[in-house]
């Protein structure tokens, strides 16, 4: 039986090049599809802080439904990584706040406070039927939702993320999952 951690890493690299594959244009026909899904779940699911991210990597791209959900009364909120073995903390966020890089390039507020949110937007790089991620490996989603009181998690990735894979121990399970073609 092959390694668990080979076979995900494996599952993993080949999820994110064909990510990476799709055009530009495809990308955003499918972002804008899979916002149309979450904006319609946050007003099904009001929560008063949405825990949002900046896309990298080829995420989706839901920068531009951050602002509609302002306007729907949703405060929102951006990872930030503190430590290599921590949770996330999340920092309030309105869109056009500064910004600056983070140690690993990634968007953050310049400035702001910790919040605690509602319910976390979580990319995935895969997920399977049971609703488990898929993410880069390094934990950080798993550790936040672990913490007590857990917020809601709402996995988002495109539809051909779909796999099979084994959960491990300390995975935890996704409360949603959103794509371009479903909710689950």
């Amino acid at each position: 039986m092959p390694n668990a951690i080979s076979t995900k890493s494996a599952l993993r690299k080949t999820l994110l090049a064909n990510r990476q594959a799709m055009s530009t244009e495809v990308r955003q026909t499918l972002d804008y599809r899979i916002a149309e899904h979450l904006e319609a779940w946050c007003i099904e699911h009001p929560v008063k802080t949405l825990g949002v991210y900046w896309p990298i990597r080829g995420e989706p791209d839901l920068r531009h439904v951050y602002e509609k959900l302002c306007q729907l009364g949703m405060a929102l909120a951006l990872p930030v990584v503190t430590d290599k073995d921590a949770p996330l903390r999340f920092m309030a966020w309105t869109p056009g706040d500064a910004m600056e890089k983070d140690r690993y390039g990634i968007a953050i507020p310049a400035r702001g406070s910790e919040v605690r949110p509602d319910a976390v937007l979580v990319p995935c790089v895969g997920f399977n039927a049971q609703r488990f991620r898929l993410g880069y490996g390094g934990g950080f989603y798993d550790r936040t939702l672990a913490q007590a009181p857990r917020p809601l998690a709402v996995g988002i990735a495109y539809a051909s993320s779909l796999t099979a894979f084994e959960a491990d121990a300390f995975d935890i399970a996704l409360d949603r999952v959103i794509t371009e073609s479903m909710q689950f």
